[in-house]
């Protein structure tokens, strides 16, 4: 029987779920500095990237037992699939070590937040076992749900050593642009994929402008609220949202040139691609 080809090494953070974590990891380091944080402790990111990298695993390998149609068309579902005894240990690994970091290393306060975070990660986690019954329509409420726990769970870690109160939190420009960011970001991948799956010009037409305008209104968005800003705080983090929206929006116009695999990685390159952009404008 033929060999299984190797996979290349640019799509292994993909097939291992390091791509969020490390999305995760670099936003949490841009709200830090945004709001001024004194002292982050370097349990804080290494506990949300063992939360978050858990949350992908535990739903992969959810989407790979139910079989549908769309995890079965995802390189990284089968592989999850396929090593699933290996990534049950560390996802059990993964959630006792950050427990430990959570109780042991991070104030009481981050409490609070964890209770809203972890709402919203049961909601996630029922709007994931329903979308595979529609396995060929978009799961919008999905991945907005996906979207606004990613940047809830992101940016509760740096809001937490604020001192702020936390409803904050909910009303802040930089939580809900981020969180906008993410949906779209999470969403891009079904819709090209669906454009792909139809001969309907109009069907694909409407895929395109299901991103284009959000992202269009997001990155006027972030550029408002980075040129009101008059003390130069906020703008490194505005800038680093419009860099994200306009690199999905170049992908999205190119989608035609790439793989469904380069583009899954390429949409987690526009989330990391800010953090250059966030650093750079810091100095200025």
């Amino acid at each position: 029987m033929p060999s299984e080809r190797p996979k290349p090494i640019w799509l292994i953070p993909n097939l291992l779920s390091l791509d969020a974590p490390l999305v995760a990891v670099a936003w949490l380091y841009m709200f830090a500095k945004t709001w001024r944080v004194n002292y982050l402790p370097w349990l804080a990111y290494v506990s949300l990237a063992l939360v978050v990298w858990l949350i992908y695993v535990l739903d992969r390998l959810l989407d790979a037992s139910m079989g549908s149609h769309r995890a079965r068309s995802k390189a990284r579902h089968e592989f999850h699939c396929k090593h699933s005894r290996t990534f049950g240990a560390l996802a059990w690994a993964a959630a006792g070590i950050a427990s430990v970091m959570i109780i042991k290393g991070l104030p009481m306060t981050i409490y609070g937040y964890a209770l809203v975070g972890a709402l919203m990660v049961g909601g996630f986690f029922t709007l994931s076992i329903l979308s595979n019954a529609e396995s060929n329509e978009i799961p919008y409420a999905k991945n907005v749900v996906a979207g606004l726990t990613f940047a809830y769970g992101t940016a509760m870690l740096a809001h937490a050593y604020t001192g702020f109160e936390k409803e904050a939190l909910i009303r802040s420009p930089e939580m809900i642009c981020f969180a906008v960011l993410c949906i779209l970001n999470i969403s891009a991948i079904d819709l090209w994929e669906h454009a792909n799956q139809s001969n309907d010009i109009e069907i694909k037409a409407s895929d395109e402008l299901a991103l284009t305008l959000p992202l269009t209104l997001l990155g006027g968005a972030s550029l408002v609220f980075a040129l009101r800003d008059p003390d130069l705080t906020t703008r490194p983090f505005f800038y680093a949202i419009l860099t994200g929206a306009a690199l999905l929006q170049i992908l999205n116009r190119t989608r035609s040139q790439w793989s469904t695999s380069s583009l899954r990685v390429l949409a987690d390159a526009a989330l990391l691609v800010p953090l250059l952009i966030f650093t750079a404008s810091s100095k200025t």
